[in-house]
């Protein structure tokens, strides 16, 4: 196999980026490109099999990541143990619990993972069985994240969701019963024709399925997406912002009520056990390596990101060669921004201290207009969002950064 070269640009990491490696949480990403079909709204970074027809497969995407995942280790001198790990996608339960679980032994193997890390996988409720989630938990898995944006079955017709309507819970009651403890379900609101009892049954059903965590997703209409084509010929109307917020409050309510509650503008769960961890690890400024085709990392203020295509991706490695496409080194004002763009989206809200004279001034002024939590500003010094700022958390973010 040939041995990447980190000796110079793109792989190598300035010594800057490396200094504080493992003072910060650090977390593996792995990103898995295959999709059995291609959903309406998605602009990933995926590909069905018609799509790549010969130019990569399963099998080449595995060999690959194993690479990479050793180039990481040998650009990262002594990394840290893994304290998290997220397989995302695309569709990773269509490697199948085999596949998955080479994939977290090539993680082990590069990097190592600490004693009580996370280790989670994303999937889909159709290419999931029983015997798939006992074959993740013998793995080492630890959370599974399921799919199911939304129990009404004409919600999932607009958004090309094939699964049928009951299946994510069967499914996370089947990850329940095989030993996980944390299990996401993912509910996407706001899909046009959507109804409010459409919203409701949907929250009904996640909560019937037992579930510890819940994330929730503000359709968005993405540029070059079967639905931004449906939207532009006026066959679905877009997205209504007062509709969208109005659908916030409710998750927000119904979810309260059943005892998840937020700790992150998107995400609610059961208490810090059932946090996500992994993506705690973004919001708080970590460090990661992010595996796969496209996938993006960060490490010390350096973010870089891969080739797209899992076939030049796969080449590239074979050849000995990061696969990276491009990079770009944060300055402190990038820094500072995305500091207060992505701490003050969690529900321990951001320090004051983060902020300059403006910013905190503008704070205070926030927390007047009932945006910002008044008794967090005043007892604890920290910026911390309300119900109301919640959904209006971009404009706070743009206030505060001046």
């Amino acid at each position: 196999m040939p041995v990447p070269d980190v000796s110079s640009p793109p792989a190598g990491l300035p010594e800057s980026a490396l200094a504080g490696l493992g003072t910060r949480p650090f977390g593996v990403y792995v990103h898995v490109p295959f999709c059995a079909t291609r959903c309406g709204y998605c602009d990933f970074n995926t590909y069905t099999a018609g799509e790549l027809g010969t130019a990569a497969s399963p099998r080449s995407w595995l060999d690959a990541l194993r690479r990479e995942l050793e180039l990481g280790a040998q650009v990262l001198g002594s990394p840290p143990q893994a304290e998290t790990v997220f397989v995302g996608g695309g569709t990773p339960s269509l490697l199948g619990a085999d596949g998955l679980a080479e994939v977290l032994e090539g993680v082990r193997s590069a990097f190592g993972l600490a004693p009580d890390a996370e280790v989670t996988t994303e999937s889909n409720p159709e290419s999931t069985s029983p015997e798939f989630f006992a074959g993740l938990r013998a793995a080492g898995y630890t959370r599974v994240s399921l799919g199911m944006q939304s129990a009404a079955r004409h919600v999932l017709q607009v958004l090309d969701r094939v699964h049928t309507p009951g299946r994510p819970v069967e499914a996370a009651r089947e990850a329940l019963a095989a030993g996980f403890e944390h299990v996401n379900l993912d509910v996407i609101y706001g899909t046009p024709g959507e109804r409010t009892g459409d919203l409701q049954a949907s929250l009904d059903a996640v909560l019937s399925a037992g579930v510890d965590h819940v994330s929730a997703y503000a359709l968005i209409v993405e540029e070059g997406t079967a639905l931004a084509r449906r939207v532009r010929r006026g066959e679905l109307p877009a997205p209504d912002d007062d509709v969208l917020a109005a659908d916030y409050e409710l998750i927000d309510s119904v979810l309260a009520a059943a005892g998840l509650t937020w700790y992150e503008v998107s995400n609610w769960c059961t208490g810090e056990a059932a946090r996500c961890r992994h993506n705690l690890g973004y919001w708080r400024g970590g460090d990661w390596w992010g595996a796969g085709p496209g996938a993006h990392s960060h490490v010390g203020g350096v973010r870089w990101w891969n080739v797209k295509h899992p076939g030049k991706y796969a080449g590239l490695l074979a050849e000995g060669r990061s696969p990276e496409a491009d990079r770009e080194v944060l300055t402190d004002a990038d820094r500072h921004l995305e500091r207060i763009m992505l701490e003050l989206r969690i529900a321990e809200g951001l320090p004051l201290s983060a902020l300059d004279a403006e910013g905190a001034a503008q704070a205070r002024a926030a927390a007047a207009e009932g945006l910002l939590d008044q008794s967090a500003l005043d007892s604890q010094g920290r910026a911390v969002l309300t119900a109301p700022g919640r959904l209006l958390a971009d404009g706070v973010v743009r206030r505060l950064a001046g």
